[in-house]
């Protein structure tokens, strides 16, 4: 079958690239075309190498040339969006697959799902849409326009049985991503060796976010935290590790002393394992932090006043920015994103307990494994892609206990 798949961040590249493993798996057919990034480019060329493709197979867009942050943000580049769009559409109808999967990136995917489902496409989405934390009304379009809905978090399923929005739940497919990642096993000492950091001290890792607006938004408050904490007793030798997000490069970092900061592309992952503590710019990264078990706090800043305020007032519902804390129910670990909280003095000081209160790291480290426990067992990527494959044929697409 042909498969079309849009995933428009780094996150939705990640968990787009497992799926397709998994329809390629399954489906010994399987033709994809996509827009993503690196690591959907990487199964492509595993599977798709030295076999016929169909035509038009492949990367159609990387979902870096259309990255954009915040509400007031977006209006300057309304233009681009629509160019986006259009492409977009063409190119479906060009290809003509089987099945539009849209992965997360509601702004763009759900206008995808309008358009494809009455040009007649089937329309699966993966990884659905945050309704339950602001822009509630898109369940209607959901509804309307979406004919299977994936969900991939625990306390989604009472969210959705509540609007009685049919779905699919298999499992979250992050568990399968850093369990299988090559990263886990890397010890602290050798990737201190690969980057000239010193074992014997202590690290931490910053994760400013992957879109060129949070890096931006993000430098001041890490450049200030770090500062503060080496000036702390016992932290002075404190050695920071700046996790370089994909598609970015080390212009984008220009402003970090390369004498405080080490900079690692592709490369996440293992500094968060070898990490004793992070900070974190919310997102999936903090989900990652808490399966492989590196204390963290999250901290957040928006590009503008502006835009913070219109967050605050009229889209965030939920109490927790963070999915593991969602997961929880409770603050696991802090999130810092109000204009009050979101500081420099305040970001130092949570890490700081992080690096040395050793109750308050072993507490944290409990829920981190309840947090895993309620993501269910490995092998998620692979059970939704069963399930779209039997959805496709017109069986039932049940391969866990949690269909609906």
């Amino acid at each position: 079958m042909k498969y079309y798949i849009i995933a428009g961040e780094a996150s939705g590249d990640l968990h787009a690239s497992n799926l397709m493993r998994g329809l390629y798996e399954c489906d010994s057919k399987a033709s994809v075309r996509f827009w993503g990034g690196d690591c959907m480019e990487q199964v492509f060329r595993q599977y798709e190498a030295g076999k016929e493709s169909c035509v038009g197979a492949g990367k159609a867009q990387d979902y870096r040339e259309g990255a954009i942050m915040g509400v007031f943000e977006l209006v300057g580049k309304l233009g681009m969006i629509a160019s986006r769009l259009r492409f977009c559409k063409q190119d479906i109808l060009r290809f003509n697959p089987d099945v539009l999967v849209l992965v997360d990136y509601p702004g763009f995917n759900l206008r995808m799902a309008k358009w494809a489902k009455k040009k007649g496409f089937k329309v699966y989405y993966y990884i659905a849409p945050k309704v339950w934390a602001s822009r509630e009304g898109r369940i209607k379009t959901i509804r309307k326009y979406v004919d299977k809905l994936f969900i991939v978090f625990p306390f989604e399923k009472p969210y959705f049985d509540s609007k009685g929005l049919p779905y699919i739940y298999c499992g979250n497919p992050l568990v399968d991503a850093v369990d299988g990642s090559p990263a886990i096993q890397q010890t602290r000492q050798d990737f201190c060796a690969l980057h000239g950091l010193d074992a014997d001290k202590p690290i931490v890792a910053m994760l400013a976010g992957s879109r060129i607006g949070e890096i931006r938004t993000m430098t001041p408050l890490i450049i200030g935290a770090a500062t503060l904490l080496r000036k702390r007793k016992g932290l002075e030798d404190c050695q920071f590790v700046l996790a370089g997000a994909p598609g970015r490069s080390a212009e984008d970092y220009e402003a970090f002393d390369k004498k405080m900061f080490t900079l690692v592309f592709g490369q996440t992952q293992q500094a968060l394992h070898c990490a004793d503590a992070a900070l974190v710019n919310s997102g999936t990264a903090s989900l990652e932090a808490a399966l492989i078990g590196t204390p963290q706090v999250v901290a957040y800043r928006v590009a503008s006043k502006a835009t913070y305020y219109f967050a605050k007032w009229f889209l965030l519902k939920c109490k927790y920015i963070s999915l593991g804390n969602l997961c929880l129910d409770k603050l696991a670990f802090k999130e810092l994103y109000s204009m009050e909280d979101c500081t420099e003095d305040v970001v130092a000081d949570e890490l700081e307990r992080l690096l040395t209160d050793v109750k308050y790291r072993e507490t944290m480290l409990a829920d981190y494994k309840a947090i895993r426990e309620s993501l269910g067992g490995p092998g998620a990527s692979e059970r939704v892609a069963k399930a779209m494959i039997r959805c496709l044929k017109g069986q039932d697409g049940s391969y866990t206990e949690d269909i609906r």
